[in-house]
């Protein structure tokens, strides 16, 4: 299946006959995506991605540690798709290495999430969504996933070919949507976002799906936008240290990729955003998406919603952003996909690429079909 030019891939049974499926239903794209990451980290460190894997290799105890089940979901993606645990475990924690010390640097993600509630959408329904912006030269590894996982709700996410958990919504009625935050703590090592993340769409309520992320050890820091079908959301700017939060106001809520809830002692004195752009795009999306409250409809309200993540200020690092020709293409940036996740009906909506020029579809697969719990 697919949705115009982005791979559906559904998996479904016990961990290690999930990731089984998973790596032979993607074995190509998954082949292009560790060509993509052995060309980036040859570029921004001499590292071999004999060495990357190597390396990552410090990150299986506390991935085994924290989600053993995710691990044998990987082992059995390795499998399936004929490839190495530690190629697996390397697109995982591709955060992570971009991080360390030890491998050079490269940029983290950019990306602009939101949550929408019903005192703020127009048509009285709940969304969630963000502009996914990456290295554009994954675009061709990115699908949506399925995860069928009797005992658990059913899991709808948009990640790299590879990856186990990235951003996405559950039959709960429970949306993550996540941003690179930057800064570097210690040099303990922590549990890598991908299952943190995962950790999150595969909690049953609330409680458990913000533990995961108040109660875990994550590498890095990152941002989790959490938000409920019941017409509640939640940011948390969650570090090795300490743990922000914020509201929405009026409904509405919008972050970005620098601290906008508080400052981690540990980086106040020396913090510098890691992507400029994101200082104008958070505001620029608030201001696009407060347009959304007067919509007279569902369909208009979708409408607005794609002409708000459509705003070019800053081109080509915009809110909506394009590639720089400027740079090397192992360098360029893009919104990968925009996605509008509707956790009122449970359609799961995504631009395959720009919003600007990608209409939002909605995927096969409703968020409340065939829900196993």
């Amino acid at each position: 299946m697919s949705l115009t030019s982005l791979p559906l891939v559904e998996i479904s049974g016990a961990p290690r006959e999930r990731g089984r499926q998973y790596g032979e239903q993607t074995r190509e794209l998954i082949e292009r995506a560790l060509a993509y990451y052995a060309e980036a980290f040859a570029h921004s460190s001499g590292l071999t991605w004999e060495q990357v894997t190597q390396r990552a290799g410090r990150w299986v105890a506390p991935s085994r540690a924290f989600a053993p089940e995710l691990v044998e979901e990987m082992e059995g993606i390795a499998e399936g798709a004929g490839l190495s645990f530690l190629d697996i475990l390397a697109l995982n924690a591709r955060g992570e290495i971009i991080y360390d010390s030890t491998f050079g640097s490269m940029e983290p993600d950019g990306c602009t999430s939101f949550a929408l509630l019903p005192e703020a959408s127009g048509d009285g329904h709940v969304y969630a969504g963000q502009n996914w912006d990456w290295r554009n030269g994954v675009a061709d590894t990115v699908m949506v996933l399925r995860v069928v996982q009797p005992g658990r709700p059913t899991v709808i996410m948009h990640v790299e070919a590879g990856q186990v958990g990235r951003q996405g919504a559950n039959s709960a009625g429970i949306a993550l949507n996540a941003n690179g935050l930057g800064g570097r703590f210690d040099d303990s090592v922590g549990v890598p976002q991908t299952l943190v993340r995962r950790r999150v769409l595969d909690s049953d309520n609330l409680n458990a799906a913000l533990e995961a992320l108040t109660k875990s050890r994550a590498h890095i820091a990152s941002n989790a936008l959490v938000t409920h079908r019941d017409g509640f959301a939640i940011d948390l700017e969650t570090t090795p240290g300490a743990v922000g939060w914020m509201y929405p106001a009026d409904g509405l809520l919008v972050h970005g990729n620098h601290y906008q809830a508080f400052m981690p002692p540990q980086l106040a004195a020396t913090y510098r955003p890691g992507s400029a752009d994101s200082l104008y795009r958070v505001p620029r999306a608030e201001a696009g998406l407060r347009a959304v409250r007067h919509a007279s409809g569902r369909d208009e309200a979708r409408k607005l919603i794609r002409a708000a993540m459509s705003d070019h200020l800053g081109h080509p690092e915009s809110l909506c952003t394009h590639p720089d020709e400027g740079q090397p293409a192992v360098k360029r940036w893009a919104t990968l996909l925009s996605s509008c996740v509707d956790l009122t009906t449970g359609d799961y909506l995504i631009a395959a690429g720009t919003p600007c020029d990608h209409e939002y579809e909605r995927v096969p697969w409703n968020l409340y079909d065939g829900d196993t719990l």
